[in-house]
């Protein structure tokens, strides 16, 4: 009876199959040192960190940009506004008698005591008087112009003594009458029409809040 021959076994390697390249050894990675890789501009320095690449030198005769900072808006010049100075009741008071008082001083000396050109200069007085006294005391502008009147009337009354003076006061009070109600009448026009923008002003104000706040969300 015939056994089937076997072949011894070959530790070689084979014929038909080529040998394989030796695979380089990896070193051991420091500890702490991520598993990506490292980036192509990045090498190794000793003790397994990453070195990076130098940057170039600035040349010495170049100096460092900085960024120029952002420019603010230049407010507009604001316009300029005429004074608007606000007295009260005792201050447009005073104000007006003493500029009556130094007009009619003028008019005393410069145009021979003229009652008439001392009620013209009169109106302009009571104009100011009424525009600048302030809301608080609008209702004494009116009583101011008056007296204002009476006290500027002083020096060009006629008269050596004193109740000759009175009695010329009341002569010119009398005589220039027209410019007396005329300047005082003025002034209530203008006081008058101060209120009521005042008050218009003041309701279109509350009628803005009361919008406002009805058209907020509520909670």
């Amino acid at each position: 009876m015939e056994h089937p021959r076997t072949r011894p076994a070959q530790h070689g390697p084979r014929r038909d199959t080529p040998p394989r390249p030796p695979t380089p050894s990896r070193s051991p990675r420091p500890p702490g040192s991520s598993g990506s890789p490292l980036p192509p501009q990045a090498g190794r320095a000793a003790g397994g960190g990453v070195a990076r690449s130098p940057r170039p030198a600035r040349p010495a005769g170049v100096p460092q940009r900085r960024p120029a900072p952002a420019r603010r808006p230049v407010p507009e010049p604001a316009a300029r506004r005429p004074p608007n100075p606000r007295l009260t009741g005792l201050g447009g008071g005073l104000f007006c008698a003493l500029v009556m008082l130094v007009l009619g001083l003028l008019v005393a000396v410069a145009f021979g005591a003229s009652q008439t050109v001392y009620g013209v200069l009169f109106l302009p007085v009571c104009v100011l008087t009424a525009l600048w006294v302030r809301e608080g005391d609008l209702l004494t502008a009116p009583v101011i112009a008056p007296i204002a009147f009476a006290v500027g009337l002083l020096p060009l009354a006629d008269g050596d003594g004193t109740g000759d003076r009175l009695m010329g006061l009341v002569t010119g009070l009398a005589t220039q009458a027209g410019w007396l109600y005329g300047g005082t009448f003025v002034t209530g026009l203008i006081v008058l029409g101060r209120r009521v923008l005042a008050v218009r002003t003041v309701r279109t104000v509350r009628v803005a809040h009361q919008r406002a706040a009805n058209n907020r969300p509520r909670a």
